[in-house]
């Protein structure tokens, strides 16, 4: 069973249905009206697992799942799958111009420049959800909604425009989120994924992001949120290249935990794409995380020295 982001119709439904077509255990999805409640079943054990949004390329972050991710117990991240982001605008059948459009806020500013253009005089209104607000059309709160295409499966709508989006390549990467078991074995191509609470202090983050420099992992996003504690004190999510089980990864995480008690461990996982960046000179295993041979061989270095000291 699989807790997804709904209602039904979202984007998030669509990343559902590819991590249930990837695993047969995952083919009954059960929507949850938001991001922290589908995280809560899968904490609950009410569900194997939750599918989320956690970052889009035109919008950046999704704060409710980066937040959800710090509070209750552990997730981890085992699996992750990237969609390119075309929406359809739907409106009831025989309805005349739209005057008001709803939708998500990040769906919004995905498409406020094909707003401007074509329904220029429409007020846009923010929903919950994509679907939430073909919902609200259906009812008729609104004249039309900015929807992820699957939304019209659902509900008896029209649709006025289809691949409708202001930037082309425009993608949302979601997470496949369980309690913590064994990880995923690494692939060569991997993520790992933490989130640390830095302490107030000259060169605090400096010092975390040197510990991965050092070790030659390439960081590939780092956001920060505030703990809602304290004023002007923050985490950060981090994702990095490589996996746990890889020396050089996880003799950063050790470091990383070295300087920051509170980091959580969100997951190592097959990347859903493939990351096309290459250092002149640097020596990396497919995945982008540092030749493991050295790491072995250090740790096997101080192995006999420690040895030495029984002698």
């Amino acid at each position: 069973m699989l807790a997804y982001f709904g209602p039904q119709g979202t984007f998030t439904e669509q990343a559902a249905r590819a991590f249930s077509a990837a695993d047969p255990a995952h083919d009954d999805l059960v929507p949850f009206d938001t991001v922290p409640a589908a995280l809560a079943a899968a904490r609950r054990g009410e569900v194997d697992a939750a599918c989320v949004p956690v970052e889009n390329s035109v919008e950046g972050a999704v704060p409710a799942t980066m937040d959800a991710l710090t509070e209750g117990d552990p997730l981890v991240a085992v699996a992750e799958t990237v969609l390119d982001v075309r929406f359809s605008v739907l409106v009831r059948p025989g309805a005349g111009e739209p005057k008001t459009i709803a939708s998500h806020p990040h769906a919004l500013a995905q498409v406020r420049h094909w707003i401007a253009e074509n329904l220029p005089t429409a007020t846009a209104v923010a929903t919950t959800s994509t679907a939430a607000a073909a919902r609200a059309v259906l009812a008729g709160e609104f004249d039309a909604a900015v929807s992820a295409p699957v939304a019209v499966r659902h509900y008896p709508l029209e649709v006025l425009a289809t691949d409708v989006a202001d930037v082309r390549d425009a993608k949302t990467r979601f997470l496949l989120l369980r309690r913590p078991g064994p990880l995923p074995r690494p692939t060569g191509h991997d993520r790992t994924s933490v989130v640390v609470t830095a302490t107030d202090r000259i060169g605090a983050l400096s010092d975390l992001l040197a510990e991965l420099a050092l070790r030659r992992i390439n960081l590939t996003r780092i956001e920060s949120r505030p703990t809602k504690g304290r004023l002007g004190e923050y985490r950060f999510y981090i994702d990095l290249d490589g996996h746990a089980a890889e020396p050089g990864v996880g003799d950063a995480l050790a470091a990383l935990r070295r300087h920051c008690p509170d980091t959580r461990f969100l997951g190592s996982y097959p990347k859903a794409e493939p990351v096309l960046r290459a250092e002149a000179g640097a020596r990396a295993e497919p995945g982008g995380s540092p030749a493991a041979d050295e790491f072995v061989a250090a740790a096997e270095w101080v192995a006999s020295l420690r040895e030495g000291l029984g002698a």
